[in-house]
């Protein structure tokens, strides 16, 4: 976030961070004193030693109040405030012309009344820059973002903050698992199920008379700095230290925290993962005890609106095998997610997940550990996605596909049409390193009831599944891969939401879609309090 630090809530009032007044009135000054530099030169030695005294004293001052905790901060800057107008008007004293020229402006007096009103509230996804944080932790973390950051060959810079850095495929963070340490990246292209369809580019849903986009290429916000990576490298969204400010722990950086199961109406099949620990969703799944080796879907792409900053929404495929009640549930996952702590911003941006153990202790988001391979040079993983749906609008997609290789056994990560974008070794997995016994598409967000209520956090599009195209968010063309590597249409869904009332899911079938459902909702509301 920039010094104008909005509330993600439409309605609400933004706070400006008081550094950023704090400075622009001072380049107020600074101009002022620019200007009238000649005559306090031409001044006595007094005054000298006087504008020289202040200058030391406002630097002392700007750094004590940006050292301090947060509690002490806001009188910190008091203090700033109170001796800029005191060197203001001593400037004045020390010469008669700067007070002829000066016009005071109705801004001063703003500033005036805005630190002298209560408390001025921080945005909460700008926080880290108001945290005292000790050198011993930051040490820890920047030994932890030296590991993952490998030394880049080439670096991009994306309109929208991001730094892409190119690392050699050899050098990624992957071949520093344990399970990896002799591993060769596989150089065998993977067998691609048989059935594989190419996706319409332009067709009408339901008589709608908006489009769907599912676009030929891949298309990121960093693509559009003109640059790629270089052939042989792999780009990886470079991590900072603020990142990991933001969340609760440098061991929870890029991890989802595990989830308990939670005591909610299901039937024999249901997903026993689903639920507890605050994680809601809308989910459809095949029967458990299968026997898969892959799942594909199409995914409408949304911003979904985050009230809290340890809060997110994503919409992403499971592959699961294990056991839901045990430590030992396997998990490889793909979609989109909107993420203010894992990211600090509310862009749809790709990810993958995995997990040996339940989310215990092993797997993490995208690259942030060592595990996923990533092969391809022009996909970002943890890249923000562009364009996105709007309401009543273009609605825009992607296509994710994760299946089992019959060669050499790795699971593979397929996005767009045909674009491979890496694979999990199966020597990560236990369950997994046969075969997957269920598959899971749906949104998911987490609910951490601020202020004792539901959260306004929302789900896909922020509309219920009875809006419909153009509206509700959509999976489309559920598939999934059998024993014969083979791509086929699901032919029966079960669906579950844990609530209803807060986020909903509606299954259906046509020639066109095949197997698909629209789902999620707006979170708090007048039926979900």
């Amino acid at each position: 976030m920039n010094a104008w630090s909005i509330k993600r809530k439409v309605g609400d009032p933004f706070h400006l961070s008081p550094f950023f007044l704090w400075e622009l009135l001072n380049l107020w000054f600074m101009g002022f004193e620019k200007n009238k530099q000649h005559h306090i030169i031409s001044s006595s030695s007094f005054q000298l030693h006087t504008h020289s005294s202040l200058c030391v004293r406002d630097k002392s001052l700007h750094r004590e109040a940006e050292e301090a905790p947060g509690p002490n901060q806001n009188k910190l800057i008091a203090k700033l405030l109170v001796f800029l107008l005191h060197k203001f008007y001593l400037l004045l004293a020390l010469n008669e012309m700067a007070m002829r020229s000066i016009v005071f402006s109705p801004f001063l007096l703003f500033l005036v009344v805005f630190f002298n009103s209560p408390e001025p509230v921080l945005s909460s996804w700008n926080y880290t820059r108001y945290r005292q944080v000790s050198s011993l932790r930051l040490a820890r973390i920047q030994r932890h973002l030296d590991k993952i950051n490998k030394p880049p060959v080439f670096t991009i810079q994306s309109p929208d903050g991001d730094i892409i850095d190119c690392v050699h495929k050899r050098r990624q963070p992957a071949l520093d698992h344990p399970l990896l340490r002799n591993h060769k990246i596989q150089k065998i292209p993977p067998e691609m199920p048989k059935g594989m369809k190419r996706a319409r580019t332009d067709s009408t849903v339901d008589g709608g008379s908006s489009t769907i986009d599912s676009r030929k290429g891949v298309w990121q916000m960093w693509h559009h700095a003109g640059y790629r990576c270089p052939n042989g490298t792999v780009p990886i969204r470079r991590s900072s230290v603020n990142d990991v400010l933001r969340a609760k722990s440098l061991y929870e950086y890029g991890k989802k925290r595990s989830r308990r199961a939670a005591a909610v109406p299901r039937g024999v099949d249901a997903p026993e993962i689903v639920g507890g620990n605050g994680h809601e969703h809308a989910i459809a799944y095949t029967p458990a005890s299968g026997e898969v080796y892959g799942a594909k879907a199409t995914i409408n792409v949304w911003d979904p609106s985050i009230e809290a900053l340890n809060e997110f929404s994503l919409s992403q495929i499971w592959v699961l095998s294990g056991s839901f009640d045990g430590a030992d549930l396997n998990s490889i996952e793909a979609g989109w997610q909107v993420s203010p702590e894992l990211y600090g911003d509310s862009r749809p941006r790709l990810f993958t997940y995995w997990t040996s153990d339940a989310y215990q202790a092993t797997g993490c988001y995208n690259l942030l550990c060592s595990g996923f391979v990533q092969t391809n040079s022009r996909i970002a993983i943890g890249a923000s996605i562009a364009p996105i749906s709007t309401l009543q609008g273009n609605q825009y997609d992607i296509t994710i596909l994760i299946w089992k290789d019959p060669k050499l056994g790795n699971w593979w990560m397929g996005f767009g049409d045909n674009t491979l974008v890496g694979y999990w070794p199966t020597e990560l997995f236990t369950h997994l390193s046969g075969r997957a016994t269920m598959v899971e598409w749906g949104g998911e967000i987490v609910n951490s009831r601020p202020n004792g209520n539901h959260t306004s956090t929302q789900m896909g599009s922020g509309q219920y599944a009875d809006q419909g195209f153009s509206k509700a968010s959509y999976f489309r063309n559920l598939e999934v891969v059998d024993a014969d590597n083979t791509l086929t249409s699901v032919q029966r869904v079960s669906t579950l939401a844990e609530n209803n009332n807060c986020y909903d899911i509606k299954s259906s079938y046509n020639a066109e879609w095949g197997t698909h459902f629209y789902y999620g909702g707006p979170g708090r509301s007048a039926t979900c309090p």
